[in-house]
């Protein structure tokens, strides 16, 4: 568990950054009138920010050298 945790750190700190993210985005600032896709339900804000917060800190990860 701790090496899949160390080898995945900044995958699950993306994730879980976004997700903060999302919901906070949703909470201070969301869709007052309810007909904006993403920002009127805060599931779908969790999951969008999560997915950002994956991507962008994927980004930064070291390049493994293959045995080709």
């Amino acid at each position: 568990m701790k090496e899949f945790i160390r080898k995945h750190i900044l995958k699950i700190a993306g994730i879980t950054l976004g997700g903060i993210g999302g919901f906070a985005y949703y909470y201070f600032i969301g869709c007052a009138s309810g007909t904006c896709p993403i920002t009127s339900n805060p599931y779908i804000t969790v999951i969008y920010g999560a997915l950002m917060g994956y991507l962008l800190l994927d980004m930064f990860k070291k390049k493994e050298h293959g045995t080709n």
